[in-house]
């Protein structure tokens, strides 16, 4: 394994920077500390900072020699919005917000390879260092976008890692083609006729539609969608009437959930065929249908030229340790944002085992500084493999 000199000796200062952020938590679009901490620390190293994208984003310019070649390095800022559980002696100071997902790291991780190669200036060309808010479903990636990110700073190419526990600290999965699934919502509101609960055939009942919907909203995924094509359809909001009156059937039911596809495809036959099955329910029952699917992220698909030089990079820093075959996840990353506008490759970065069955948004979840090393290495050889001199 390869981890430049200087970056072991910048270790510690990572280390403290690292739980400091994790004791100090923020949400989406509230990362002022964060973005403070980030925005300095450039500077400090002689890195141009633009502020004020989405907010709290932070991007920080290096070019070096006369290279036309540009690239973005991403890395999310934000934290959640749950309780840490574990004790800890960076523990969250903060009731109700944790780092549960590790951008705590993916933060210093990318602020220690910027460091590196500022001071080395081992490269030819340009590269963004991109801190982004609001990762965790509130669209800091989109908003951006929006807002000008790649007019002002153009990229032909963009690159973003998550850490993956289970996989070792040494252990890097680059892999092309898709990786994170799109993660859209939806919100159906069945209609019917209130009444008594003991005189159900004097009003239209949304409850026992709901009901039906529900236990036929499975066959979507294996029965409508190519049983070849990965797809999760899932209901996770479900209210109707008050619990105070036991013997009233309501007028309405309102169910909610989430939709997962790795293609654009399958993502546009997930929206029909929910919305199908909602009106076909409804006409059996006597009730309507109020339907709305929302679009929310897009899936992650890697480029296979720049999974090709994240390959190389990741070959110089982990060696024989990297993964070539690694299963994509139904979660989402707003990343696809950034690879919808530069070829992109995102990559999965190993955070050791899941202590306790801390995995991601586990309130004991914690991020692994044993990789924060491996994880700004591979940044450096990333940016040197691409901007050579």
């Amino acid at each position: 394994m390869s981890i430049p000199a200087r970056i072991k000796d910048d270790l510690p200062f990572l280390t403290a920077l690292r739980r400091d952020l994790h004791a100090h938590p923020e949400l989406g679009f509230q990362e002022e500390r964060t973005a403070g901490i980030a925005a300095k620390l450039l500077e400090e190293a002689g890195i141009a900072v633009h502020r004020g994208l989405a907010g709290t984003g932070v991007v920080g310019t290096l070019q070096v020699g006369n290279g036309t070649r540009r690239i973005g390095l991403r890395a999310d800022m934000d934290a959640l919005a749950m309780p840490e559980m574990a004790e800890r002696p960076y523990k969250s100071t903060v009731p109700g917000k944790m780092h549960a997902c590790g951008h705590d790291g993916h933060t210093a991780m990318l602020i220690g390879a910027a460091r590196h190669l500022a001071a080395t200036r081992n490269f030819s060309g340009t590269v963004h260092f991109i801190f982004q808010p609001a990762e965790e479903g509130r669209g800091g990636a989109k908003r951006m976008v929006e807002e000008g990110l790649f007019r002002l700073f153009p990229c032909d190419a963009v690159y973003g890692l998550h850490n993956m526990p289970g996989l070792a600290v040494d252990e890097i999965a680059v892999v092309e083609g898709p990786q994170l699934a799109s993660s859209d919502s939806w919100r159906i509101t069945f209609r019917g006729v209130g009444t008594h609960g003991a005189k159900p055939h004097l009003g239209r009942d949304p409850i026992t539609a709901a009901g039906t919907f529900l236990s036929s909203l499975q066959t979507i995924v294996g029965r409508v969608v190519d049983p070849l094509q990965p797809a999760v359809v899932s209901a996770c909001f479900l209210q109707a009437g008050d619990a105070k009156a036991l013997n009233v059937i309501p007028d309405i039911v309102e169910i909610g959930g989430t939709a997962r596809a790795f293609s654009p495809a399958v993502r546009d036959e997930l929206e029909t065929e929910i919305g199908r099955l909602a009106s076909g329910t409804a006409a059996m029952y006597g009730v309507s249908a109020d339907y709305r699917f929302q679009r929310r992220i897009p899936p992650v698909i890697n480029n296979a030229d720049a999974t090709s030089r994240a390959l190389a990079a990741a070959g110089i820093v982990f060696g024989e340790k990297v993964q070539r075959s690694f299963p994509p996840s139904t979660a989402g990353d707003d990343f696809a944002f950034f690879a919808e506008n530069a070829p992109g490759c995102y990559v999965w970065m190993g955070n050791g085992p899941a202590v306790d069955g801390a995995l991601h948004h586990n309130t004991a979840y914690d991020f692994n500084d044993e990789a924060l090393g491996y994880g700004a290495a591979y940044w450096v050889a990333l940016v040197e493999g691409e901007l050579k001199v």
